[in-house]
C-alpha cells in the first residue's frame, strides 16, 4: 500500500509526486508516458528558455524517480473508494490501495464516475486551490480540473498545491518544502 496513488504522469501528476517522494511519503505514479506536453515546444516554462516537452518530460520522470516515487506503466480501468482510502485496478491487472489520491488523468475521465465527486458544468472535476475536492483525501490537479488553463507550468504548480496540501495534512501543520544553499555541502 502508497501512501499516495497519482493516476497521469504529466507535469502535474509527477510535480506531485517529486514533493510528495522528496518528503519521505510512499508515492505510486499511473500514467502511460502520453501525456499532451510530448508534443509542445515549451518557450514559457521558468528556467528553460526553449525545452522540447518530451525532453522536460524526461527530466522529470528521471528526478522522480530518483527521489523514490514508482512510476507504473499501466493504463487505470476502476477506481474506488475504500475502507483504506482509495484502490486502483489497471488493464493489466495491476492495483494498489493508498490513503491518498491525485487525478491528473485529463479532462473528462470515465474513472472519476461512482465516487460521488462534485463536477463543474462541463464534466470536469471541481477542485480549491489545493486541489481539494468534496472527497476526503482526493486531489486533482492540471488538465483534470482547469480544461481552460492547458499549460505545463500551471499544472505543474497545480500538482505542487496538491502535494503541500497533503504534506501539510500529513504533519498537522503548514508545511513548505524550502531547502537551504548553506545546508547543501555541494553549494554552501
Amino acid at each position: 500500500m502508497a501512501d499516495v496513488i497519482v493516476i497521469g504522469d504529466g507535469p502535474a501528476g509527477l510535480a506531485a509526486a517529486l514533493f510528495l517522494a522528496k518528503n519521505g511519503m510512499s508515492v505510486e505514479v499511473y500514467g502511460k508516458n502520453e501525456s499532451w506536453v510530448h508534443k509542445a515546444l515549451l518557450k514559457n516554462y521558468l528556467g528553460f528558455q526553449r525545452i522540447p516537452g518530451p525532453e522536460l518530460l524526461r527530466l522529470a520522470r528521471e528526478q522522480v524517480e530518483q527521489l523514490g516515487a514508482i512510476l507504473v506503466d499501466a493504463e487505470i480501468t476502476t477506481i474506488k473508494k475504500v475502507e483504506e482510502g482509495f484502490q486502483i485496478d489497471a488493464a493489466d491487472g495491476q492495483g494498489s490501495t493508498a490513503d491518498y489520491l491525485i487525478l491528473t488523468a485529463g479532462p473528462k475521465t470515465s474513472l472519476v464516475e461512482g465516487l460521488g465527486l462534485t463536477l463543474d458544468e462541463k464534466g470536469y472535476v471541481l477542485g480549491d486551490r489545493n486541489g481539494r475536492t468534496n472527497v476526503d483525501k482526493l486531489y486533482v490537479a492540471g488538465w483534470s480540473t482547469r480544461p481552460d488553463k492547458i499549460q505545463a507550468q500551471i499544472s505543474a504548480g497545480d500538482g505542487a498545491a496538491a502535494a503541500l496540501d497533503i504534506l501539510s495534512r500529513e504533519k498537522g501543520k503548514e508545511f513548505h518544502d524550502f531547502d537551504n544553499l548553506e545546508d547543501d555541502p555541494d553549494l554552501g
